[in-house]
């Protein structure tokens, strides 16, 4: 993981907005292993109401959702994308989230912070939450 701080993220308030306007998540690197945290914080997710959508090497379909290989291939609109992949991956994802066009937030895992990428998400317009669980989070606000 990466020892990195975030210099770049959103608030409390701001993470509240963010699920209140979220409705379909791509989820980064997204395990069919159900014993790792990507499938884990999917399944939480899908179960509180959001659309998933796992992207991820191999696999066809996970938690009964089709499977992509990268976020480009994904034919519809993503409000969020949950990155679940190594530091040096985040900028290449950021990259591809802000070519897409219709992406609203990047948002990076416990542990996950790419302050470089995030910036240029920022800049392109995009929200960023680094270095938090989707899954924490929603609970934490939600209940």
């Amino acid at each position: 993981m990466s020892c990195e701080m975030p210099s770049v993220n959103s608030s409390t308030k701001e993470i509240k907005t963010i699920f209140e306007n979220t409705k379909t998540i791509a989820i980064i690197g997204c395990s069919p292993d159900t014993t790792k945290a990507s499938n884990m914080v999917a399944n939480y997710l899908k179960n509180a109401g959001f659309v998933i959508v796992p992207v991820y090497p191999k696999e066809e379909t996970i938690l009964g959702e089709k499977v992509y290989r990268n976020l480009s291939e994904i034919p519809f609109k993503i409000d969020m994308v949950d990155i679940f992949r190594k530091p040096d991956v985040i900028a290449e994802v950021v990259d591809e989230a802000i070519m897409r066009g219709d992406v609203d937030t990047i948002w990076t895992q416990l542990g996950l912070v790419n302050n470089e990428a995030a910036q240029k998400a920022k800049d392109a317009g995009l929200k960023v939450v680094q270095n938090h669980c989707t899954k924490i989070e929603h609970k934490a606000i939600f209940g």
